[in-house]
């Protein structure tokens, strides 16, 4: 809408153009423009009251040179008149609604709602009437509210279901010139349940053979209802008859229909005919409409019988049979029994269906179905076995019956309890006694009626362990306890502790479990910080009689350096000294030496003999044999001699450290020693190995009398017969060429 224009004007304001109109506010420069040098305000839009009725402005008149206010500034208020220009809109464009079939004149169904956008305070632009367009004459409205109501009485949704409904509202109170709208309502009439069921006829005929089994369905019959979900729900029963006690009727819940089953064994031979009285009955009634007639019906059944050849029939339906699993072969665990129906009465035999005892664990007699055992039972193998036993008359094959036959096998306490898992733990070196450092359970096979209760001890060879002890929780656990302070992985880095698991049953069954507890060194709080034993140093794998030998080797070598110094500051001999150093060692290592010649013969050149069990391929043999093995002293190195034998040669080979190998003295032993560890023919016990360690050159030369008999000519040695009688065993010895003979 517009709005007609605003004059502002102040008095002072001479006409002269000296003053400028400011205008601020709602809408200011974009819908209200003001004349600056008149003062006047015009709309520059459309101005829709339902979008905004109400603008504030404010107004202020400046002098053109000094830019100053002649006067303060002017607030006024700018109201929208509103017209008719919205018509009535309804809040959906359809509605949907329900009432129940058969519902009262006047039952209100849904109240429809418009609203319009006009000023309702202005004039009747606002005010809505209702009224139905379409609808009549079911349905009628209120025209104020929009309240929709039924108009007729007893509307059947047998008859008409869906119902299509029009509304229209029309704003200025309905009179001509004002706007309208319209609305869809779609009314469902929902069902009640008014209509009984009825037998479409007063009498059915079925028959069934003699041999059908119970549950098995005869026929069906229907009682039809016009109405619909659970008012159309019908109850079948069987009210009276001859064959109440044979026959029942259930119902199908999908098609509403009674279904005649057997419900006991018929017999030709005993009853041909049988005649029921079945009522349907509505599940759900409705009070309401008791008075349209009893909402009941009912119908005559005949069933007549038909004669057949029937099958053997067992005595049950299945059978259990519960048998130990230690029952032997050959034993009866049960029977079945079987027999023939019909009159003739024929012989039957029992057989055991195969595809249902593939090992043929269990067999049948087949005159008596006595039936008992071919193989032995395991319960912890197979806890059930479900055969098939099948009952044939002798007369005709073709009549034959199968039951199941269950088979339970009771256990027996024939598996001894075993540890729930393989268990290795450890044990911190700093341990304490009576500390928790494992806790073992145990598992079994069999399966007592009492559940199972074991026990854990230790074996009688260890029932006081030094080291460990056992504590039974009761509760089918034990906890594994150290028993002192302290372990050390040098004298024993692993410990075997055997535990003797025994249950609760009879016989009482038991078995020995080992548990693997490693040594380890730990931090301060028990966490497991290395359980290598190649970590340890190397002191601390050895025993009391390796440290023994170390100490006796360096003993030695300290004897044989002092040996040494001897010569070279009062120079003796090297055959004196080396004899001298020589027989030390002999006290030393506790041994005597045998009192024979040094040297045999002149030929003797007394050096270490190296003996190869290989025969050579003769003089063109050029592979046989590595004659570089005599000139390598390191090759000798691998030609052990075993410590826990007697040598078979009178002196024992010296073998010689080579060159490289002539280092430091502990580095030497410590080589050694590995190499004495690491033999596979070292025997299994602490043994003394010597070791020969020859030093540096010193600066008397070799002190070795071997090498003296190398020379070209022959060393005098008659001035040790002037050193008296403490040496006269040497002189006789190197005194003469006679001795070197002897």
């Amino acid at each position: 809408m517009w709005v007609e224009a605003v004059e502002l004007h102040t008095d002072q304001d001479k006409g002269d153009g000296n003053l400028k109109y400011i205008l601020t506010g709602d809408g200011a420069g974009s819908l209200f423009i003001i004349d600056e040098n008149t003062g006047d305000i015009h709309a520059a839009k459309k101005l829709d009251r339902e979008e905004k009725s109400l603008y504030v402005l404010r107004a202020k008149a400046i002098d053109r040179k000094t830019g100053r206010q002649v006067e303060p500034e002017s607030e006024f208020i700018i109201k929208i008149h509103d017209i008719n220009d919205n018509e009535p809109k309804f809040t959906k464009d359809t509605y949907t609604a329900s009432i129940p079939e058969m519902s009262g004149v006047g039952t209100s169904v849904i109240q429809v709602t418009a609203t319009d956008a006009d000023d309702a305070n202005y004039g009747n632009s606002a005010k809505v009437v209702y009224s139905i367009l379409q609808g009549q004459p079911y349905f009628s409205v209120d025209p104020e509210t929009g309240i929709i109501k039924t108009a007729l009485p007893d509307m059947r949704r047998e008859n008409r279901e869906q119902y299509q409904v029009v509304i229209q509202a029309k704003d200025m109170g309905g009179q001509m010139g004002g706007l309208s709208g319209t609305t869809t309502v779609n009314i469902t009439l929902t069902d009640v349940n008014n209509n009984p069921p009825r037998f479409p006829q007063s009498t059915y005929q079925f028959s069934s053979p003699e041999s059908a089994p119970p549950g098995t369905p005869v026929g069906r019959i229907k009682a039809n209802d016009p109405d619909v979900g659970e008012n159309a729900e019908t109850e079948y029963s069987i009210s009276n008859g001859d064959g109440s006690d044979m026959f029942d009727i259930v119902t199908d819940k999908d098609t509403q229909e009674g279904i005649i089953t057997v419900k006991k064994h018929l017999d030709f031979e005993n009853k041909l005919l049988y005649t029921l009285r079945v009522e349907a009955t509505n599940t759900h009634p409705d009070p309401r409409f008791l008075q349209l007639g009893p909402f009941r019906d009912t119908a005559f059944v005949k069933i007549s019988v038909e004669d057949i050849d029937e099958p053997p029939v067992f005595s049950r339906p299945w059978y259990l049979i519960e048998v130990d699993e230690d029952a032997k072969e050959g034993n009866i665990i049960g029977q079945v029994v079987a027999q023939d129906p019909d009159i003739t009465k024929n012989a039957i035999k029992y057989s055991v269906d195969r595809h249902t005892d593939l090992d043929r664990i269990f067999n049948i007699y087949s005159g008596n179905g006595s039936l008992f055992i071919s193989k032995p039972l395991d319960r912890e193998e197979t806890p059930w076995h479900n055969i098939t036993v099948i009952a044939t008359e002798i007369n005709n094959p073709r009549q034959s019956t199968q039951i199941p036959v269950f088979i339970r096998i009771l256990d027996i306490n024939d598996h001894a309890p075993e540890f729930a898992k393989y268990y290795e733990t450890f044990v911190c070196e700093n341990a304490k006694a009576g500390q928790l450092i494992q806790t073992v359970s145990a598992v079994d096979k069999d399966d007592p009626p009492r559940g199972h209760k074991f026990f854990f001890e230790l074996v009688p060879e260890f029932a006081v362990h030094p080291n460990f002890s056992i504590v039974d929780n009761k509760d089918n656990t034990a906890a594994i306890m150290t028993r002192r302070n302290g372990y050390s992985r040098s004298k024993m880095s692993t410990y075997l502790l055997p535990i003797i698991i025994f249950d609760n049953d009879y016989p009482i069954q038991s078995s020995t479990g080992t548990l693997t507890i490693r040594v380890c060194a730990c931090d301060s709080w028990g966490n497991m910080q290395s359980c290598n034993a190649e970590a340890l140093l190397l002191p601390a794998g050895l025993s009391t009689g390796a440290l023994v030998a170390i100490l006796l080797c360096i003993i030695i070598l300290l004897g044989k350096y002092l040996c040494q110094i001897v010569e070279n500051l009062f120079l003796f001999p090297p055959v004196l000294a080396n004899t001298a150093c020589q027989v030390g060692s002999d006290k030393l290592t506790g041994r005597q030496r045998k009192k024979e010649p040094l040297i045999i013969s002149k030929d003797d050149v007394r050096d270490n003999i190296v003996t190869y069990n290989d025969e050579g391929g003769g003089e063109e043999d050029t592979q046989a044999f590595d004659i570089g093995t005599l000139r390598n002293p390191e090759a000798r190195e691998e030609s052990r001699i075993r410590r826990d034998v007697i040598p078979e040669t009178i002196f024992q080979i010296r073998q010689t450290a080579p060159l490289w190998e002539n280092i430091d003295v502990q580095d030497f032993i410590h080589r050694r020693l590995k190499e004495n560890d690491s033999d596979p023919a070292a025997p299994p016990y602490d043994s003394l190995a010597t070791y020969a360690y020859e030093g540096n050159d010193s600066i008397a030369n070799s002190l070795s009398s071997l090498e003296s008999l190398t020379t070209e000519g022959n060393q005098d040695y008659d001035y040790l017969s002037d050193w008296g009688p403490r040496f006269k065993k040497l002189a006789d010895m190197y005194g003469g060429e006679d001795s070197d003979r002897d």
